[in-house]
């Protein structure tokens, strides 16, 4: 039945999966919404309109109308609606009109990637309007066809990277251009964010000034996917007062959205023995599959050129097993194909001669395929507004299509499928740029004053007084010279070779094939020992080569070509010092910081991997010492607020609960011995019975030993990863598997609850726990001194070999907190500031969740954790708030960097860091800073989330971390974000801190 078809969809995609199997962890119905058209403008030339209504736009969506209009009338205007809806057409229309009246008039196009700009520029010619020249200018016009663009064209198709290099820095050969520019159209602009969007913004700025200086001042018309605050955003992106048009009148077909979340793997595990998920692209093949054989035109959008070509090959062999001819039905599409390719595959799948593509972005920006039947997300985009752009492009009218998100290995894909408002009914968050950041604007200064001199009265435009700062720096090194009348440009080289617009800027490592010779590409000079390590596996267009060599001096990476069934992962160690405390509030225990730091890291080895997830080897490198300077927010907490309270049950009940999410439990944790080694029995797991954890990952630094205090930094370095730069501080101790944080070896954790009114004694289970045996029992009174507690056998410490979990974690009980675990007192502790309340009829042996933190006996608020579980906690916190902040902020999370350490020297409290991973920042610490509550409260339920039973890639741990992964607690760092969240709803509103 018509309307029904995406659900008869999802029904054929789920086919055979158990029902207590099944992935889907949420179904949305999106309605159907009908077109609303307006009459073409009276002001539209007559030839213009004629043209649109020959290619079969008979009339025009009322959004389209309203936008045209305004750039006709000389209003900067930006167009926010959906994917399909047309965008086009609202730029193009008084575009057209102006050069078809006009002879003299001149406009601009700038997409982000030239196969956008080629798609326009091939959609503008066909339509045939007499009088227009439309021409591309980009690193692929020849030089004999240049000379003719700037003297002939009179709409010129460009990206910002040649308007930078070939245009503004050749100016004075654009004479003629720039005097007539009527119009300059920005398509896609939601993707200028961070660096890159820092550095457009800027170039925007210096396209003014140039026009301007010619005597023109061009309309801007932007084009945008649906976003948060588009006119402030175009307004700081251009520089200039924009209007928004964001009232979407296109037509477009109901939708199913479904989220999937793929299981955990039996007879996989990953590092540190943590279990994995099936792989979204494994599945995405899967659902890509089912999809074509029930004959639905579809789309995968897949994180990476390599996992494109990965996806459609598994669809395709797996569609060989059912119907050989199916399989010539499926392919790839990324970027790097040539245009006849690209157009051929374009073309194949709007004939329905393919029914499956697997794609990277590049058929998310604009290109021009819509009213398929059904897309697949195999992973979350990065932003909301690339979900719903590539989501978009599923839905005929009069017919329901198919949206199915499969949630990567990852913290925020897990929060997402299971909080779905987050992701269905959320706001899109406004892209994030930061056109002062000092490492942005002084090359964009430079060139700006390359260009033409600099006045005073311009400083405004390019960020006031941070622009005479910079301005002053260049002055003292001599680049350039202030006057009376202004800023000169002093050498007659020209800068713009030297600033890269997409990174930070300097000069670029190239890419080499040894055999051959041939450049494959650049990689920016920071993040050249993360990307291009000797060993690292290095991808373009599709194909894998392997570093033979990194030569930093003279800029050049070797390759050879190779594909390996293995990944690599860098290894660094890492510190942090704070610079500078720009803003800074205090809340109870906890306190919040914005400010610069400065972020000092070493590759020292890598790690090779297989897909799914199982660690092969660990290689040592000798590279050199990096340092950015950067801006980051963190939090501190006081001892206080970690401990139990004085008079409490203590220590040694906090050591001693039950584990939350999942069943971790805690163990026994020795004292401290000489030279900080922890002798007690008890600590297993990882490490060996009664032996203290060293930092050795593998051989990667010194081993100082992580005491079990963790009061003080150790001389060795802490260890972490470049984009996320996490590192746990030396001088903790390693959760132990079967002890601290961890479950027994090759068993599920206990959650035994012990009868009403036991106070400070633990239920006897039967399976043995930590170092016990098997069947044996003991219990810990509370005045027994802390860190000599023997773990309950088989009950609240770890659970033995063989035993079986028996802990369900529930709903989190209010918000702002882990409560206590149910057995230990027989009742859940409240927190009244934070919502939770007493846990009256609970069930002995079930876990009423967010339950046990290793917390019991706490004060209301506190996180109750003795001093050997702190790290662990911290750094699972730091990894899980760093893969949340892209919810908040629009950014990826190798965008950022995170360091976790139990004492830090410049805030001299526990401390966790998130900083941002480019050179002056760019913006995304500061939007985590506003964001604090909301973000950490997210990090929280997406760690409660996963089922896993001690921390595994959907929650707590990192791709890229730098210390392997250990220690890491998973319900200590639910009691941390609850003691956080706690102190900054009770104590925050002065600050704005206090939201929920």
């Amino acid at each position: 039945m018509v309307g029904e078809r995406g659900r008869r969809l999802l029904d054929r995609v789920t086919a055979g999966i158990p029902a207590h199997e099944n992935p889907v962890t949420h179904v949305s119905r999106l309605p159907e919404r009908a077109a609303r058209y307006e009459p073409w403008p009276e002001w539209a030339e007559p030839s213009v309109v004629a043209a649109f209504r020959a290619s079969g736009v008979e009339k025009p969506w009322r959004h389209q109308v309203e936008a045209a209009s305004l750039a006709h009338a000389g209003t900067h205007v930006v167009v926010s609606t959906g994917t399909a809806s047309g965008k086009s057409l609202a730029y193009q229309l008084p575009v057209l009109s102006a050069l078809a009246t006009d002879a003299r008039a001149t406009a601009l196009y700038l997409s982000p990637t030239k196969a956008l700009g080629a798609d326009q520029l091939r959609a503008v010619s066909s339509l045939d309007v007499a009088g227009v020249r439309a021409a591309a200018f980009d690193g692929d016009t020849p030089m004999t066809e240049r000379d003719w663009v700037r003297a002939h064209a009179n709409w010129v198709f460009s990206n910002p990277d040649m308007l930078h290099r070939g245009i503004l820095s050749a100016h004075s050969r654009w004479t003629q251009f720039f005097r007539r520019l009527r119009y300059v159209v920005v398509d896609e602009c939601h993707s200028y964010r961070g660096v890159f969007g820092s550095h457009v913004a800027l170039l925007l700025r210096r396209l003014r000034r140039v026009a301007e200086h010619y005597g023109a001042s061009p309309v801007f018309v932007l084009a945008s996917a649906t976003t948060a605050s588009p006119a402030s955003f175009a307004t700081r992106l251009t520089g200039v007062e924009c209007a928004a048009i964001t009232d979407d009148a296109s037509p477009r077909g109901a939708r199913t959205v479904a989220l999937w979340e793929p299981p955990l793997l039996d007879e996989l595990t990953g590092e540190n023995g943590a279990p994995v998920r099936r792989p979204a692209g494994v599945e995405t093949a899967r659902i890509l599959t089912e999809l074509v054989v029930e004959g639905a035109r579809s789309l995968a959008f897949v994180r990476s050129r390599r996992g494109a070509e990965l996806t459609a090959l598994g669809a395709r062999r797996l569609l060989s097993e059912v119907d050989p001819r199916l399989a010539d039905t499926v392919a790839a599409y990324r970027s790097g194909y040539l245009p006849e390719e690209r157009r051929a595959l374009e073309q194949a799948l709007l004939s329905g001669r393919l029914l499956g593509v697997a794609t990277t972005n590049a058929l998310e920006l604009g290109v021009d395929i819509a009213g398929l039947d059904a897309v697949v997300l195999a992973g979350y985009p990065g932003t909301l507004a690339s979900f719903w752009q590539q989501s978009g492009r599923a839905g005929r009218s009069g017919d329901e299509a198919l949206v199915v998100f499969v949630a990567r290995d990852d913290p925020l894909d897990t929060y997402l499928v299971h909080h779905p408002a987050a992701l269905l009914e959320r706001p899109v968050e406004t892209a994030v740029l930061d056109p002062t950041n000092p490492y942005v604007l002084g090359p964009q200064l430079a060139c700006a004053v390359a260009e033409l001199p600099l006045t005073e009265p311009e400083l405004e435009t390019f960020g006031g007084d941070a622009a005479r700062a910079v301005l002053a720096d260049l002055a003292e090194e001599k680049l350039l010279r202030r006057r009376s009348s202004g800023w000169y440009w002093t050498s007659r080289d020209r800068p713009h070779g030297e600033v890269g617009i997409r990174g930070s800027g300097g000069d670029q490592i190239a890419v080499v094939e040894a055999d051959s010779g041939r450049m494959l590409g650049t990689v920016d000079p920071g993040s050249a020992c993360y990307s291009v390590h000797p060993g690292a596996v290095y991808l373009h267009q599709g194909s894998s080569y392997v570093v033979d060599e990194l030569d930093l001096e003279t800029g050049l990476a070797l390759v050879h070509a190779e594909d390996p069934d293995w990944t690599t992962s860098p290894r660094e160690i890492v510190d942090i010092s704070v610079l500078s405390t720009e803003e800074h509030c205090r809340h109870g225990g906890v306190t919040v910081c914005l400010g610069e730091v400065a972020v000092t890291s070493q590759v020292v080895g890598y790690l090779r991997r297989r897909p799914s997830g199982e660690v092969l080897d660990h290689t040592p490198l000798d590279l050199p010492e990096q340092s950015l300077r950067t801006r980051a927010v963190w939090y501190t907490i006081s001892g206080e607020l970690l401990e139990s309270p004085a008079g409490g049950r203590g220590s040694v009940a906090a050591a001693r609960v039950a584990g939350e999410v999942g069943g971790v439990t805690a163990g026994h944790a020795g004292p401290v011995g000489p030279e900080g080694t922890s002798p007690a029995a008890g600590i297993s797991g990882r490490t060996g019975a009664g032996s203290a954890s060293s930092q050795s990952g593998g051989g990667l630094a010194a081993s100082a030993s992580r005491t079990a205090g963790g009061t003080g930094r150790a001389d060795a370095q802490s260890t972490a990863s470049r984009g996320e730069r996490e590192s746990t501080g030396a001088g903790s101790a390693s959760p132990a598997a079967g002890g601290i944080g961890g479950a027994g070896a090759g068993s599920a954790a206990s959650c035994a609850a012990g009868e009403p009114g036991e106070t400070g004694s633990a239920s006897p289970g039967t399976g043995g726990s930590g170092e016990g045996p098997a069947g044996s029992a003991s219990s810990q009174s509370a005045g027994e001194p802390a860190g000599s507690a023997s773990p309950a056998a088989g009950g609240i410490g770890g659970a033995g070999a063989g035993s079986a979990a028996r802990c369900t974690a529930g709903e989190p009980v209010g918000a702002g907190g882990a409560s206590s675990v149910v057995g230990v007192t027989g009742e859940v502790s409240g927190d009244p500031a934070a919502g939770r309340g007493p846990g009256a009829g609970v069930e002995i042996g079930v876990a009423v969740g967010p339950v046990g933190t290793g917390g019991a006996g706490r004060a209301p608020g506190g996180a109750g954790l003795v001093p050997a579980r702190v790290p662990g906690a911290l750094h699972a916190a730091e990894h899980a708030a760093i893969g949340l902040l892209p919810l908040f902020a629009t950014c990826d999370r190798w965008d950022i960097g995170g360091v976790s350490t139990a004492w830090h020297e410049d805030t001299g409290e526990a401390t966790v860091f998130v900083h941002d991973g480019h050179p002056g920042g760019a913006g995304f610490a500061d939007r985590g800073y506003a964001a604090i509550v909301p973000w950490l409260a997210a990090t929280r339920e997406a760690i409660i989330s996963c089922e896993c039973p001690t921390g595994c890639p959907s929650c707590v741990q990192s791709p890229k971390c730098g210390n392997g992964n250990d220690p890491l607690d998973k319900a200590g760092a639910v009691a941390v974000l609850g003691a956080v969240l706690g102190a900054l709803r009770q104590h925050g509103e002065q600050c704005g801190h206090g939201g929920t």
